[in-house]
């Protein structure tokens, strides 16, 4: 946690306990302690919202997974390629009075 969220949560404990003892009515102090509590979560939220990938870098390991699956499905592409290639042959090599209707 940063030093900045701790002194946040610090001063929302301190306001929120004066609240409590100096205002008479509790429903009132409970809605402001509610209140600072979620601008604290919302300061929490806000602390990272820099620190993210750029689109060049989301792109870059986007990229690399795609390799990886291209690398696994290598095998296969081959594979289909073999039994294409054998088609193409097989299709070349017969004769147009065969009797086949191709």
């Amino acid at each position: 946690m940063t030093k900045r969220l701790v002194l946040a949560g610090l001063i929302w404990a301190a306001v929120s306990a004066l609240a409590f003892v100096g205002l008479g009515n509790v429903i009132v102090a409970a809605g402001l302690s509610v209140f600072g509590f979620v601008l604290l979560v919302v300061l929490a939220m806000a602390s990272d919202w820099e620190q993210h990938p750029d689109f060049e870098e989301r792109e870059m390991y986007r990229a690399q997974r795609r390799a990886a699956r291209w690398q696994r499905g290598a095998r296969a592409r081959a594979r289909d390629r073999e039994r294409w290639e054998a088609h193409q042959a097989r299709k070349t090599a017969r004769t147009p009075g065969d009797g086949d209707r191709a």
